[in-house]
C-alpha cells in the first residue's frame, strides 16, 4: 500500500474548519482507493505569530520540505494588522512559497452544472459547462524585479522592472504544455509582445517549446484582448499560460466567472511533483467558528493534490464527482439560493455529505 506524508497548515480564520472537512474527503478517498496518508500539523500565518512570534517558523519549513506535498487553509486577519509588514501572516505565505521553490501556480475556473445560475455571465455565453486552467509563473517578472522610489530633479518617481530569463519561461511553459496535453490539447499563451521586450522573449520561447508538443494547438493573445475574450467567449480557452502579473489579474477574472470564490481551488507547484494546495479565498475571520464557511474549494484542492502530486487520478475524479453530486443535495450559504432544490447546510455537514458520496 502506498503511503503519503503531507504537511497540513490550517492557518487562520476559517482555515481550520475547511481543512478538517477536506481531510475527511481525503481519508475517505484513501480508504476507497487503497493508499494511506500521514499528516504533520504545523503553524503558518497568524496562528504561528501567536505561538512563536513569527509567521513562518523554521519547524514549519522543515516539515514541508520533508513532505510529499502541503495542504493549506488560509492566513491573515485584522488581529495582526498592526504587525510590521515582514511579520504579518501574509509574509509567512510568501515565505513558504519561496522556501519550497514553488514557481507554477495552477488555478482552475470551473462551473459545476448546478451552479450555472451563479455565474455573472449569461447562460448562452457560458454554454453547458466551463473548465479553464490558468497557469501562472509565480517567482519571476515584475513582482521580483528591481524596484525603487527616488527623486529626480525634485520630482518623486518610482519604478518596477519586468525581467524574465529563458530558463524561467521554459520551465513554466513545460508545466502548461504538460497540462494541455492531459486536457483538451489547446494552449493560449498571453503576453504583450507588441510593446514589451520581456513578452517578445516569452513568445519566442513558448513557440520553441511548442515544437516538443506537436499535438497541442498553440495560440497567442495580448493580455488586454484576453481580458475581453474571457467575458465574451470563455469557452474558447482550455489552458492559459502567462506571466506573474498578467496571471495574477487574469486568474482573478477567470475565477469570478464561476460565480463563487468559495468553489475555487489552486495549486502552487515546484519540481518533482511537489505542491502546495489551497483554496483561493481568504481567511474570512468574520464567519470563523460559525460553521458557515464553504469547504468545497479546499476539498477540490485535495483533488488537485491527488492528481498532480500523488498521481492518484481515480481518487481525484471521485472527489470531484462527489462535489458535483453534493451540490444537488446541499449548499452552504454563499452558494445557496431559494428554490435551488438543495438544502442549506453548514461547513461540517457539507463536508460530511461530500465524504459520504466518495
Amino acid at each position: 500500500m502506498k503511503n503519503y506524508k503531507l504537511t497540513v497548515l490550517k492557518g487562520d480564520g476559517i482555515g481550520p474548519e475547511i481543512v478538517d472537512e477536506a481531510i475527511k474527503a481525503l481519508d475517505k478517498a484513501a480508504d476507497k482507493f487503497g493508499f494511506s496518508v500521514e499528516y504533520d500539523y504545523q503553524l503558518l500565518g497568524g496562528a504561528a505569530i501567536d505561538a512563536t512570534g513569527v509567521p513562518l517558523p523554521e519547524e514549519t519549513v522543515n516539515s514541508c520540505k520533508a513532505a510529499d506535498s502541503v495542504i493549506l487553509g488560509a492566513v491573515g486577519g485584522p488581529k495582526w494588522d498592526k504587525e510590521p509588514g515582514n511579520n504579518r501572516p501574509e509574509a509567512g505565505l510568501l515565505g513558504i512559497r519561496k522556501a519550497l521553490g514553488l514557481y507554477a501556480n495552477l488555478r482552475p475556473a470551473v462551473i459545476f452544472a448546478p451552479l450555472r445560475g451563479a455565474s455573472p455571465l449569461k447562460p448562452e455565453i457560458i454554454g453547458e459547462s466551463l473548465d479553464i486552467m490558468v497557469v501562472r509563473e509565480l517567482t519571476g517578472g515584475i513582482y521580483f524585479g528591481d524596484r525603487g522610489t527616488e527623486e529626480r530633479d525634485g520630482v518623486k518617481s518610482a519604478f518596477d522592472t519586468e525581467r524574465y530569463s529563458v530558463p524561467e519561461i521554459e520551465r513554466i511553459a513545460r508545466v502548461a504544455f504538460d497540462m494541455a496535453q492531459k486536457r483538451d490539447k489547446r494552449l493560449t499563451s498571453v503576453d504583450k509582445a507588441n510593446v514589451l521586450d520581456s513578452s517578445r522573449l516569452w513568445r519566442a520561447t513558448v513557440d520553441r517549446i511548442a515544437k516538443e508538443y506537436p499535438e497541442v494547438q498553440v495560440s497567442h493573445l495580448y493580455v488586454d484582448n484576453t481580458a475581453m475574450q474571457l467575458v465574451r467567449d470563455p469557452g474558447q480557452f482550455d489552458v492559459i499560460l502567462t506571466s506573474n502579473m498578467f496571471g495574477d489579474i487574469l486568474s482573478d477574472e477567470a475565477s469570478m466567472i464561476s460565480g463563487s470564490i468559495g468553489m475555487l481551488a489552486s495549486a502552487s507547484l515546484g519540481g518533482s511533483g511537489f505542491g502546495l494546495y489551497e483554496p483561493i479565498h481568504g481567511s474570512a475571520p468574520d464567519i470563523a467558528g460559525q460553521d458557515a464557511a464553504n469547504p468545497l474549494a479546499t476539498i477540490l484542492s485535495i483533488a488537485m493534490l491527488l492528481r498532480y502530486s500523488l498521481d492518484e487520478p481515480e481518487a481525484a475524479r471521485a472527489i470531484e464527482d462527489a462535489v458535483a453530486k453534493a451540490l444537488t443535495k446541499a449548499r452552504t450559504r454563499d452558494i445557496y439560493t431559494e428554490g435551488c432544490g438543495a438544502k442549506l447546510v453548514g461547513c461540517g455537514e457539507m463536508g460530511d455529505i461530500v465524504a459520504s458520496l466518495i
